[in-house]
């Protein structure tokens, strides 16, 4: 039986990008590995959870998302015994998840205000791997996160801009303001030269708008956008 993937293809970069910068700044240690699994799975069951807040196919969602369910459970609850305080931060983000599941009982989860919550819980999972390696959260874990959250919003605006709002000139020029703003909230908040990873961005949102290109070409350039975005900003967090 072939997996339950969800169809956000580009959530995947979310779900890596922050845990990535996580580490790489607080500092590697084996609790990541289990940590990892279990955030993977718990991205994983929240695609069943949604489709059967939608009332779709009950029974088969049911099963995908009470096995993802058990299987980030086994990961996460041995992490969470040896680091409580990564429970308060998952407290901290169920709000944020019962948003997204009234969006969804809405059948309007493609909702750009619910996007901005999926990059909300997303860019957290930088936090917690922060955490788990320096076991403290200090400047440089809201560093990451708001780095994260910059970069991938400047995204759901892009991409929003290009697909489902493509012809909406008012979206357009939102992206493009936004996207003026963010290397300068990059750098408020001390990014430095580091703000060479919102660059490519803020010209991609000007420079392609009006082309056409397919979904796949705006998904491997995005996918492009977001390794460079990586390797600045872990190049600029091991600098």
């Amino acid at each position: 039986m072939n997996m339950l993937i969800p169809k956000q293809h580009g959530a995947w970069a979310m779900l890596v990008i922050p845990y990535v910068l996580g580490m790489v700044k607080g500092g590697a240690v084996w609790w990541h590995l289990p940590l990892a699994v279990g955030w993977l799975f718990l991205y994983l069951v929240a695609y069943p959870v949604t489709m059967l807040v939608k009332k779709r196919r009950m029974d088969v969602y049911k099963k995908w998302a009470v096995r993802y369910g058990v299987i980030a459970a086994c990961f996460l609850l041995p992490v969470v015994w040896m680091h409580p305080p990564l429970l308060l931060l998952g407290s901290l983000l169920f709000p944020f998840f019962l948003v997204m599941m009234m969006y969804a009982r809405k059948n309007d989860d493609r909702a750009f205000l619910n996007d901005l919550v999926a990059v909300v819980i997303f860019s957290a999972g930088g936090l917690a791997s922060y955490w788990l390696g320096a076991e403290r959260l200090d400047e440089w874990a809201l560093f990451i996160f708001g780095q994260t959250m910059l970069f991938f919003v400047g995204s759901a605006f892009y991409v929003k801009s290009m697909i489902r709002e493509k012809n909406n000139r008012w979206f357009a020029r939102y992206s493009w303001v936004y996207h003026v703003l963010a290397p300068c909230l990059s750098l408020a908040m001390g990014a430095g030269w580091a703000v060479l990873a919102l660059i490519p961005s803020s010209i991609r949102a000007w420079v392609l708008y009006s082309k056409k290109l397919s979904v796949m070409k705006i998904g491997i350039y995005e996918v492009i956008n977001a390794s460079f975005f990586l390797l600045v900003i872990s190049s600029f967090l091991l600098w």
